[in-house]
């Protein structure tokens, strides 16, 4: 009985003593985990992904405003280029990437129209977390200085003559650039040839060198061209002519009903922290007053937004609609 007893005394320190260690332990891992949540983000660098190559208006966009978000998160932010399938490669890293707000994403008005061209291994409404809409703008109808055409209705002239002697750039099947002069070809009754490539700065390379013959280059990346004489501008797709060329008519002057905007935004994955959703949105909105950035974008043609996150989330909406149409009507089908 004495050893019977010595043995239940034995046992039942052994499971106090267990008790005590697990509350300790437990004890530590709260205080740590406290620990890391009261850490101000961010600790470390930010990668802000690129899903096109540099030279374009997005890579233009994306540098401009990390400067100034390294500035105000006093932690670089880093550009990364992930160029390829019009954007969906880069986009895809950042929807399966962490949550944490050190991998976030800048994308153009391609983001939504790849949402009407392929079967995208992610939903491009509800497998983000809306962030910023940075600000819009649109793009310029640009060719060679080489190529005589200098006039919308020149340009459409020329193509009903001569069949598939044009060919057009853009940043991918299924990408922004593509869509809206799909557009243009279903409202102008035009049949341009389409070349594809891995993002605007590619083929604006390839239209300075007279491989193509026309791109609708967006603003940021063609205005300088224009200026410099490199390239000639013929028309803009928004719906008024842009204020950093106002001697280039608006498509919509010759070809009625005619509209495409090219916006930007900056999202992060699913799941991202409303706090960090935040931070980025208010730190986003403050860049875009300040002085120097507002006049380098309006000199590129941009127009800064200033909304919170829902209006980037009913933007992208708008867009995946408006472009699933142009892609019926014009049967495009995605070439990946």
């Amino acid at each position: 009985m004495r050893n019977k007893a010595k043995g239940r005394r034995q046992e039942a320190k052994g499971f106090w003593l267990s008790l005590s260690l697990f509350t300790f332990a437990f004890s530590i891992g709260c205080a740590l985990a406290e620990n890391a949540r009261a850490q101000p983000y961010p600790t470390r660098p930010i990668r802000l992904v690129v899903p096109f190559a540099p030279g374009g208006g997005t890579d233009i966009m994306a540098r401009s405003l990390a400067q100034k978000l390294s500035e105000a998160f006093g932690q670089t932010v880093v550009v990364d280029n992930r160029a390829g399938g019009g954007g969906t490669i880069g986009t895809e890293t950042v929807v399966r990437a962490a949550p944490d707000g050190y991998t976030m994403i800048i994308v153009s008005t391609s983001f939504a129209a790849n949402a009407a061209v392929y079967k995208l291994p992610y939903d491009s409404v509800n497998d983000i977390a809306a962030v910023a809409l940075v600000g819009e703008t649109g793009n310029a109808i640009a060719l060679p200085i080489s190529v005589p055409i200098k006039s919308i209705q020149e340009l459409i002239a020329y193509d009903k003559a001569n069949p598939g002697k044009l060919n057009y750039g853009s940043t991918g099947t299924g990408g922004h650039t593509h869509l809206i002069t799909e557009l243009f070809n279903q409202l102008a009754g035009t049949r341009m040839t389409h070349v594809p490539y891995k993002g605007t700065g590619p083929a604006l390379n390839d239209l300075l060198g007279g491989q193509i013959q026309v791109l609708f280059g967006s603003l940021p990346s063609t205005v300088p061209l224009i200026r410099q004489n490199r390239v000639r501008g013929i028309g803009v797709t928004t719906a008024k002519r842009n204020s950093a060329i106002p001697d280039i008519p608006a498509i919509a002057e010759v070809v009625p009903g005619y509209e495409a905007v090219l916006w930007y935004g900056v999202w992060g994955p699913k799941q991202l922290p409303q706090d960090i959703v935040k931070r980025w949105n208010t730190e986003i909105r403050n860049a875009l007053k300040l002085p120097d950035l507002r006049e380098r974008l309006a000199n590129e043609g941009l127009d800064p937004a200033d909304s919170p996150p829902e209006r980037f989330s009913e933007v992208v909406r708008r867009d995946v609609a408006k472009w699933s149409k142009v892609v019926k009507a014009g049967n495009i089908k995605a070439e990946r």
